[in-house]
């Protein structure tokens, strides 16, 4: 973990968020390399989610909604986190993390017994308030979650496009969280972005187990394809006294992180609870009408992108490599003159670099030895490198030398961006 975290300050993958005055705990801002590798899973994503599929479309809700939106979901009254406090040092904890309880008594105050308030429920929603009238402001939130979103947009969706049950409305984006106890590098914080499907179906146990089980596998096979290793996955279900307010059924695809099994995506199954609380309904091609069931696949960008970067973090001897799947790598190739003051090399290679440029992100590096190059690509997860050497000039073939295996093979100049192209199916 800390070789991870690591990494991605030195190389702008990932920064603390205002760092110059000292940070804010439980925000991050995401450098060159974080952007355009978070950028790549969401558009895999979205292709995979919504592009590639002809029962679902996008959405892209506001964040500030109309209070009376989180009333009706019940968030005003059920979003919150049983918390109970150090009466030493007044540190707040989740009352369910027990280990972070007694581990903070150990290290904290050694010689001394703790004592802990009685677990209170502290609210989650971040509250912000509009309007230039100091006394006339309307108090709003902050959206806690994206999903509804999509509930207080369903007749709109209806009406304006030709969708039928099943469908889905599908989202990406910001939500916030008054997160007391933010941690884990960027696992758990207060500003985090989320990748959603409301799928919605007729109110049919048969229909809901079957796509309960179809988005449950649906999911994890996505991450599969793109690179994670099976032995770090596994599904986990709910019990009954841990589901949120408006699951039915609920199981949570876990990543095995340095810090623990640990929920990074969640399918639920919920029932009528959301539209039913909003007051709407469908009308079927029958004329019957009834309040469709919502199957749910909600995961973290966030957590995604730091389980990425751990799943594909590999030692060879003295050589790290970050063995992310081409889609998903930030730049996909890097393009070398073997000797940086040779006008004639830098030319054919500035062709190349600008050529490829036009369709995929591509690195230029003509500092140091050729070494040093390929080893500085293969710590931010490039799959190709390209060098224009002096053959280069005789022959128009270029070396391009992969990332995982670091082998070396010639390739005619204008075949380079084929083999990036084939890497990226």
């Amino acid at each position: 973990m800390d070789k991870v975290v690591s990494l991605a300050k030195r190389r702008g993958f990932i920064y603390p968020s205002s760092e110059i005055y000292g940070g804010i705990a439980g925000f991050w801002d995401y450098g060159p390399l974080g952007t355009e590798l978070k950028r790549n899973i969401k558009n895999e994503w979205w292709k995979s989610m919504v592009q590639r599929r002809t029962d679902v479309v996008g959405l892209d809700a506001s964040i500030i909604m109309n209070p009376q939106v989180w009333k009706a979901s019940g968030h005003v009254e059920s979003f919150s986190d049983p918390l109970v406090e150090c009466k030493l040092c007044h540190k707040r904890f989740r009352a369910d993390k027990k280990e972070e309880v007694k581990e903070h008594a150990k290290k904290e105050h050694p010689d001394v017994k703790v004592e802990w308030t009685e677990p209170r429920a502290f609210n989650l929603l971040v509250k912000t308030e509009l309007g230039v009238v100091e006394d006339k402001k309307l108090e709003a939130y902050l959206r806690g979650e994206i999903t509804q979103g999509v509930f207080v947009n369903f007749k709109n969706v209806l009406d304006s496009n030709r969708v039928k049950i099943p469908f889905g409305i599908a989202q990406i984006g910001k939500a916030f969280r008054n997160e007391i106890t933010p941690g884990n590098f960027t696992y758990r914080s207060r500003e985090f972005e989320q990748m959603e499907l409301e799928f919605f179906i007729a109110p049919d146990e048969t229909e809901g187990v079957k796509w309960f089980e179809y988005w449950k596998k649906t999911r994890l096979d996505w991450y599969l394809s793109l690179g994670m290793n099976k032995v770090h996955l596994r599904y986990r279900d709910h019990a009954d006294d841990e589901k949120a307010h408006y699951a039915k059924h609920a199981t949570d695809i876990e990543y095995h992180a340095p810090f623990g099994w640990s929920e990074f995506e969640g399918i639920h199954h919920r029932g009528d609870w959301d539209l039913t609380r909003h007051k709407l309904s469908y009308k079927n091609d029958e004329g019957k009408e009834f309040v469709p069931w919502v199957i749910e696949t909600s995961g973290g960008v966030d957590r995604s992108t730091l389980f990425f970067l751990l799943d594909a973090y590999f030692e060879d001897g003295k050589r790290v490599v970050l063995k992310l799947h081409p889609k998903l790598a930030p730049y996909k190739a890097a393009v070398f003159p073997l000797v940086a003051n040779k006008e004639e090399l830098v030319d054919v290679a500035r062709k190349i670099y600008d050529n490829v440029r036009e369709e995929y992100m591509v690195a230029w590096d003509d500092r140091g030895n050729i070494g040093k190059r390929y080893a500085s690509q293969d710590e931010i997860g490039t799959p190709s490198c390209v060098t224009v050497d002096y053959q280069t000039l005789d022959d128009q073939t270029v070396t391009i030398r992969d990332r995982d295996t670091a082998e070396q093979k010639r390739i005619p100049i204008d075949g380079v961006l084929s083999e990036i192209r084939n890497q990226q199916l």
